[in-house]
């Protein structure tokens, strides 16, 4: 062989050799995106969703396809995405009720920690502990002292068995105590009217329902939630400020893909909601709901969830809370 043939076969050997040149990643999306939203239409998850989906779309210039799927407490549309095809094409909503769901549904068809590729943490929307101004008591320490004296006295409405308006009172119940009965309803709305009423004295209420009812003076607003005051109601001190030290309960919503979403979709679809959720207008809108935007990590997303699944499976044991 001659000095030029060896020193082409060489080179040849040398290509064959030599790593591929990276193919170039097809961008996301490329196609319309399904957005499973667990609820009915008209509700806190299904209205930030639908504005999600609609910013979403705006931001990757495809369809983004609000698809309610509610049944069993957001449970029948959640089981949907564990099971849809862990493309990234499908994604969806999900809330404080399916942490809640483990602990009191015997039969549940998904884990809400291993069987979702959880994204981002939209929004928490506290919730008021509230009492009908008939009722003496002017803050959580009145209020517990007046359960006190008078054990399975008061009443407390909840939006169901179940609920997180349900689940929050026995943890306030189990904290503080007290004993006080409970009044599940089919929704905030029918037990708000009898709260208002008079015919319920207490309650957990997420602000954006009770808020009018509160500015009005119609219901009194003895506390909030969660571990930050409402900036709506700067003058309305947190329960665990308030004495019961630790508590910390509202209602939440976030997004979640099938198990197994390719981690790069992953990352991108939650880079896209945080810009949108640091957005002034995006902020304003949620706030405007009774809410507070948000927007974490997914890894942060998953360890919340599971640490939501522990908490209120405790709550769920020591009320004694099942659901057939």
């Amino acid at each position: 062989m001659t000095i030029r043939l060896k020193v082409c076969a060489w080179i040849a050997a040398t290509m064959v050799m030599l790593p591929l040149p990276a193919a170039h990643a097809q961008p996301f999306p490329v196609k319309p995106v399904r957005f499973i939203i667990p609820f009915p239409p008209g509700g806190p998850t299904d209205i930030l969703g639908r504005l999600t989906a609609e910013r979403l779309a705006r931001i990757w210039s495809v369809q983004v396809i609000a698809d309610n799927r509610p049944g069993g407490g957001g449970n029948i549309g959640t089981e949907q995405c564990a099971r849809s095809p862990a493309d990234g094409y499908t994604i969806c909503m999900i809330s404080i009720a399916q942490s809640i769901s483990p602990s009191i549904y015997p039969k549940l068809a998904f884990d809400p920690v291993r069987d979702f590729s959880h994204v981002t943490l939209l929004a928490t929307l506290p919730s008021l502990l509230v009492v009908h101004p008939s009722l003496p008591a002017k803050n959580v320490r009145e209020l517990i002292a007046y359960a006190k004296t008078r054990p399975g006295a008061l009443n407390y409405a909840s939006g169901g068995s179940g609920t997180s308006s349900h689940l929050l009172m026995e943890m306030f119940n189990l904290q503080g105590g007290i004993r006080m009965v409970h009044v599940a309803y089919k929704g905030t709305g029918p037990a708000l009217v009898d709260q208002v009423s008079g015919l319920i004295e207490v309650a957990f209420s997420t602000a954006i329902a009770v808020l009018p009812y509160v500015q009005s003076g119609r219901l009194r607003a003895l506390a909030v939630s969660t571990k930050e005051r409402l900036p709506t109601l700067p003058d309305v001190p947190t329960i665990d400020e308030s004495g019961l030290a630790g508590f910390d309960g509202g209602s939440w919503q976030g997004v979640v893909m099938p198990a197994g979403a390719p981690r790069e979709i992953v990352n991108t679809v939650h880079g896209d909601l945080v810009k949108m959720l640091r957005s002034s207008d995006m902020k304003e809108r949620i706030l405007a709901m009774g809410g507070i935007a948000l927007g974490n990590a997914p890894d942060e997303f998953s360890a919340f969830m599971k640490a939501e699944s522990e908490k209120w499976a405790k709550v769920a044991k020591a009320a004694n809370v099942k659901m057939e």
